[in-house]
């Protein structure tokens, strides 16, 4: 028994505890706010009485109020996980999960045990995390955000007053961190940055308001409350304590994994998770506000871990680590705001060209935004991304719609800073004449996909037996693309890169011939 730990706790960590069987020698997790029990096929989370100011469990009736509510928001996302909510009695001195053992004394969140070796963060230091779960990741969440609920009272939260003072607070409560974890240059104008855009964008968070953009989101979306279970994956343990930690923007609550993918040195795997969500949701108008969610995350995350360094009970060591942790995500922050000049690359070449593929890991290479027609014309449509579109989807008045969206998103986001793929045929020139009259002065370069007629037939037909893209072109296609591909006129050829797309790709030499293009 170890007498620092509540009663509770330590009758709880005995096996006769339970009904169930234990599996093992029973764990116990703590955190600052809550006891974890881990008991082989279940686990039982406990909330401290404790008061934050930003979070409350300091009454029984409190605490109650805060496990129904985590039940409530995190089967959401994670339903094979969350079980119920069990009350404890308390009899004398024994407590027990018997309704006839006395009176409620308190309360237990009843879980799903998973392996902890299963959490994506222990996967991730491990460099087991896969592409394809990443794409899960952001599939789910899209899927998430659009079913969420929202409300006047929710949509309050997305405010520019409401994220304005959550920034002015990040600042003000870190003032005393200059010269220790970060310097009076990287404050100034990592602050500087966000009045700035506060000032430029008030119209752009009203927008967000009447979409019906600002949700009840997670709130805390990182790569610790992510795990696989029975090889899915699973979201989980979003906040509950705190209404505006959890009532944002959706881009904000996506926002904080690919800040946190970035910041452990993948920022390739935040660019997959980023284009895959935006690709699912649609919402290519919601990338506007990135960058300066991208350093909020951050910078909260600088900020939490620069409280540790006032906390005299922590040994030097831990909180040297912590001044180098919070140093490095004040950097980030600051590295967020320093946007780069925008550019377009126009993805060409025929169905089965390898476009799509190519422009994701170029996408990935560049840390750019990879925008496919096939989803832009599907969204347009009003269908899922997995359904197959009828011919009605494929008129050329609809196709003229794609084409047009496509390149308005591209132009937009350009505007705003993003290298953006725009995945397309473009075999038209009046589609590529268009691309690059709307551009103006922001850097156009197309990238030409070619292969042999054998080879784009076996691609799309491996394509349509295996069901699992969200383009509808087949193989019998192939004849009609080619006869009406139009070729590239003189004064294209400076702006083309041609590719072999049945060779290997050496990625290198390729960003290297599509930046040196860009640069002349």
């Amino acid at each position: 028994m170890n007498p620092a730990l509540p009663s509770l706790v330590q009758q709880m960590l005995q096996a006769d505890f339970y009904a169930h069987r234990v599996i093992g020698e029973i764990q116990l997790i703590q955190t600052h706010i809550s006891f974890v029990l881990l008991t082989g096929e279940y686990a039982y989370k406990i909330k401290k009485p404790v008061n934050f100011g930003f979070l409350d469990f300091s009454t029984l009736e409190q605490r109650q109020f805060f496990c129904q509510e985590e039940l409530r928001l995190n089967r959401r996302l994670a339903p094979e996980l969350y079980l119920e909510v069990t009350p404890i009695y308390l009899s004398s001195s024994n407590y027990s999960f018997n309704s006839e053992s006395g009176e409620v004394a308190e309360y237990a969140v009843k879980m799903r045990q998973f392996n902890q070796l299963d959490l994506l963060i222990n996967l991730f230091e491990v460099g087991k995390v896969t592409a394809e779960e990443i794409i899960d990741i952001g599939k789910q969440l899209a899927k998430f955000h659009a079913q969420a609920e929202t409300s006047e009272h929710i949509s309050s939260f997305g405010s520019m007053e409401a994220v304005r003072n959550v920034a002015e607070d990040n600042y003000q409560s870190t003032k005393k961190y200059i010269g220790i974890a970060q310097t009076q240059a990287q404050f100034d104008q990592t602050r500087a940055y966000t009045t700035a855009y506060f000032q430029a964008n008030s119209s752009l968070f009203s927008d967000r308001q009447q979409q019906g953009k600002i949700k009840e989101c997670h709130g805390d979306l990182h790569l610790k409350n992510i795990c696989l279970y029975q090889g899915n994956v699973q979201i989980f343990d979003c906040i509950e304590f705190n209404e505006p930690f959890r009532n944002s923007d959706v881009v904000y609550d996506a926002a904080f994994l690919a800040m946190d993918l970035e910041f452990r040195g993948r920022p390739d795997l935040a660019n997959l998770f980023l284009n895959t969500y935006i690709e699912q949701s649609g919402d290519y108008a919601a990338l506007r506000s990135l960058p300066l969610y991208l350093s909020m995350r951050a910078y909260i995350r600088a900020k939490v871990t620069s409280f540790l360094l006032d906390d005299p009970g922590i040994p030097t060591e831990v909180k040297e680590s912590a001044k180098t942790e919070a140093a490095a995500y004040y950097k980030k922050a600051w590295e967020y705001t320093q946007l780069q000049a925008g550019k377009i690359i126009l993805m060409s070449g025929l169905s089965g060209s390898g476009k799509s593929t190519i422009a994701q890991k170029l996408a990935m290479e560049l840390n750019a935004i990879q925008i496919r027609s096939d989803a832009v014309r599907k969204h347009l449509a009003g269908i899922e991304l997995s359904d197959r579109g009828d011919q009605s989807i494929y008129s050329a008045e609809m196709t003229e719609k794609t084409y047009q969206a496509l390149i308005d998103y591209g132009i937009m986001l350009a505007k705003s800073g993003f290298t953006v793929i725009l995945d397309a045929k473009f075999d038209r020139l009046n589609y590529r004449s268009q691309a690059f009259f709307q551009a103006q002065e922001i850097p156009v370069k197309i990238l030409y996909c070619q292969t042999d007629t054998e080879t784009l037939t076996q691609r799309l037909s491996d394509r349509t037996a295996k069901n699992n893209d969200i383009a509808d072109a087949t193989a019998d296609l192939i004849p009609s693309q080619q006869a009406s591909f139009e070729p590239f006129m003189p004064e294209e050829l400076n702006a083309l890169v041609s590719l072999d797309t049945s060779q290997p790709v050496d990625w290198q030499s390729l960003v290297q011939s599509l930046m040196q293009a860009i640069a002349n």
